[in-house]
């Protein structure tokens, strides 16, 4: 062989071999078959425990995936402005896709166009159907609502008048729970007075309920649509010293809450599943950002069953939910 091929055949090893470094160190998260590691993020709506759950689902789809990095953020006030400011923070680091629960759907549409329109999108928890996101995972709240209602129906059969309470009825799991909870209750002897709403300040929410046990003595239930409802609902009943009178029914897995169905102060709670929140979004904008968009059917919507907890089942949910919260 001449020199000048074996020159040639030497550059050519040397390149080779620097494709080939360059290619095993471009992930972080452990290699793919080449490619950058992909960063994913999840946004929640507020601070609430609820979230803690879903955390534990995106690092389980994180520790799945070796060329995908989760981000995990929660708006410290839980106001679309601070999510926006996260929004924008994370497009300013490059982020390749974006889950998130939106507190104002319909104010949130256009933020979230201009968000698709940089990156992937998905909502989770409360959706945005008008918007260009690429897919919505979470509970079917029309649906939620309708157990909620049948929980209500069950606990007061006598039939009376009730309050709701939720953060926000802007938020479209809470008109959808809505929706679904007054269908569920057509043709009863049931009565919904109002619907009171508390910005997800947890002690307004509580304050909400006191009131509303002193101005309407003859309330025979209480109805929580978010998480921290349900123990600001038992606290203001057990300060009023009205356990077991006025029934409660609530929405998600909060200690309080399981604490409250397991003696009996609350009558039941429906149940989402957070931790597929978290795992499925992430998973499958993985899989789209891989370039397979066969996960996302016609509908755009991919829905988490819900749970009807009540006293019967309290104890053998409780050691799951534990187990899933790490404790």
């Amino acid at each position: 062989m001449s020199l000048t091929k074996r020159i040639a055949l030497a550059g050519a090893c040397l390149l080779l071999a620097s494709a080939c470094n360059q290619n095993s160190g471009g992930s972080s998260g452990g290699g793919s078959s080449g490619g950058s590691t992909k960063k994913l993020a999840f946004v929640t709506n507020n601070a609430s425990d609820f979230w803690t759950i879903a955390r534990k689902g995106c690092e389980k789809a994180d520790a799945e995936l070796n060329d995908v990095s989760v981000e995990f953020r929660i708006p410290a006030d839980g106001t679309a402005a601070e999510q926006k400011r996260i929004a924008d923070d994370l497009l300013a680091k490059g982020i390749d896709g974006i889950a998130i629960s939106p507190v104002d759907p319909e104010n949130q549409t256009q933020l979230i166009n201009d968000v698709a329109k940089q990156t992937l999108v998905f909502t989770h928890d409360s959706d945005a159907p008008k918007s260009e996101r690429a897919c919505y995972v979470g509970t079917d709240n029309v649906a939620a609502g309708r157990e909620a209602g049948g929980l209500i129906k069950d606990a007061i059969p006598q039939g009376g008048k009730i309050m709701l309470f939720v953060g926000k009825t802007d938020a479209r799991n809470a008109q959808e729970r809505l929706q679904g909870i007054r269908e569920a209750l057509q043709g009863s002897n049931i009565q919904i007075i109002d619907v009171r709403t508390d910005d997800t300040d947890r002690v307004r929410a509580k304050s909400n309920v006191s009131d509303t046990l002193v101005k309407y003595q003859d309330v025979v239930g209480l109805v929580g649509l978010w998480s921290y409802n349900g123990p600001a609902i038992l606290n203001a009943v057990r300060d009023a010293g009205k356990v077991g009178q006025v029934k409660i029914v609530a929405f998600d897995e909060e200690d309080e809450t399981l604490a409250g169905v397991k003696e009996g102060a609350i009558y039941g709670t429906v149940v989402q599943q957070p931790y597929e929140f978290g795992y499925r979004a992430i998973k499958m904008m993985a899989q789209v950002q891989a370039g397979d968009k066969s996960a996302i059917p016609p509908s755009k919507q991919v829905f988490i069953p819900t749970l009807t907890i009540k006293r019967d089942s309290v104890e053998e949910f409780t050691k799951k939910v534990n187990g899933l919260r790490g404790r």
